[in-house]
């Protein structure tokens, strides 16, 4: 817990990732930088997508809609926060010379956009009003 708290504050400070380890080759740090913005992207995108299935599909009952939309959303949040997370956390690995952090939420994202197209795969074939 103390370390997830560390991190939490070199989010907002991050100039005191510095006083980690070595500097490394700044290719690597701008690569996981372009990391980092594709994640802010992806949760962009998710937000969009949640906020295009409340709004555009009206005729959709409404416990689907708001139930996709806010799939969507929640997924587009926990990219954006895990976005900084990883970046906070590789720049770390990398200045002390350790192997790049694991996740399992690659995979975990890809199940709740699966599920979600899924539901939405059902929702066309049943029809808006179910």
């Amino acid at each position: 817990m103390i370390e997830f708290v560390r991190n939490v504050r070199l989010w907002f400070a991050p100039e005191r990732i510095r006083d980690e380890g070595d500097t490394p080759d700044y290719r690597f740090s701008l690569a996981n930088e372009r990391t980092f913005l594709a994640w802010v992207r992806t949760a962009l995108a998710l937000i969009g997508g949640g906020f295009a299935v409340d709004q555009f599909l009206p005729d959709l009952r409404w416990a689907w809609r708001v139930g996709l939309a806010l799939a969507l959303l929640a997924a587009g949040v926990l990219c954006s926060l895990r976005a900084v997370s990883h970046w906070v956390r590789c720049e770390r690995a990398m200045r002390r010379g350790a192997d790049l952090p694991v996740s399992r939420f690659p995979a975990v994202l890809s199940l709740v956009v699966a599920l979600v197209a899924v539901a939405m795969v059902f929702v066309v074939i049943v029809g808006w009003e179910g």
